[in-house]
């Protein structure tokens, strides 16, 4: 809740025209208005804390799919556990006055199972155990009602995956697209769009989808090309968003989450195909991730 603006005007003037009413005022009173101006504050700031860094846990839980374009061997379904470790900031907007901009920077660590599917071993299909670290950044703006709040959002991650097959593939060519992602770090990236409800200020749940890429070797300049790309219109997307926000503010949250997820899946569907689109190039691993998770903002 704002501090009541009309109110401290009229207050401000009543200090000017008669300042012997102020002197004159019963301290009583006087201490129920700072009272109810402060607790006004608080409330405010314990949702905004003005920008302040606060430091927040995720644990997720997850079911993922993998997928590479030139392995004819289908893949395990596998299941995902995530820790993120980082720091949520929330600041008032210009847009309307229950709009808060929202921001969680994280450093990660994953596992991705086939074990933990719990389904029996299939050898006509490749079992994979996947660890996985980086970091990466979520943003979007929160509808604020009372001490509760929605959240879509949209991430991105730079991500260093280690992927080891428990079976062999069923042809050699199979097996040898395989050898060239297991058994060493790899690059890659990842975007997810997803939804958080805080039912306060310090715990918020989520459900997201993540599609993430993972390289068979990290060539740098054709990366950075495509990066350079995919910012560009990322940046067009934002100047679109900002015109959305000035017209209809309510809307702009859902658009923001839309537009941005909209853009993340496309351009990494056309990387399915070649890894540092558009650059003629090897398909990546892929891997699609459906997750849910709670955050706790301290």
């Amino acid at each position: 809740m704002k501090i009541n603006t009309s109110l401290l005007i009229a207050f401000a003037l009543i200090i000017i025209v008669s300042p012997l009413n102020l002197i004159a005022q019963d301290t009583t009173e006087t201490e129920k208005k700072k009272w109810e101006w402060s607790w006004e504050f608080d409330e405010l700031e314990e949702w905004v804390h003005f920008g302040k860094k606060m430091p927040s846990i995720s644990f997720l839980y997850g079911l993922t799919n993998i997928e590479h374009k030139n392995i004819s061997d289908s893949f395990a379904d596998a299941n995902l556990l995530e820790l993120n470790l980082g720091h949520t900031t929330r600041r008032t907007s210009r847009y309307a006055d229950n709009i808060l901009k929202y921001s969680y920077r994280y450093l990660y660590l994953g596992y991705i199972s086939s074990d933990l599917a719990g389904g029996s071993v299939n050898e006509n299909q490749l079992n994979s155990k996947t660890w996985r670290f980086g970091f990466g950044r979520s943003s979007g703006y929160v509808y604020k009602m009372g001490t509760a709040a929605i959240i879509p959002f949209y991430t991105y991650s730079f991500d260093w995956t280690k992927i080891d097959f428990t079976n062999a593939a069923t042809n050699e060519e199979d097996q040898h697209r395989i050898d060239r992602f297991e058994g060493a770090l790899r690059f890659g990236s990842s975007n997810e769009g997803g939804l958080r409800i805080a039912a306060t200020s310090l715990i918020t749940v989520e459900a997201s989808y993540e599609r993430s890429i993972v390289f068979e070797r990290h060539l740098f300049w054709k990366w950075a090309g495509s990066a350079i790309i995919e910012a560009a219109a990322q940046g067009l997307i934002d100047i679109f968003i900002k015109e959305i926000f000035y017209s209809s503010p309510e809307a702009g949250p859902i658009v923001y989450f839309v537009l941005k997820s909209a853009l993340g899946y496309g351009i990494y569907e056309l990387r399915q195909e070649k890894m540092n689109w558009p650059f003629s190039i090897a398909p990546p691993l892929s891997f699609d991730n459906i997750k849910f998770g709670v955050t706790f903002t301290f």
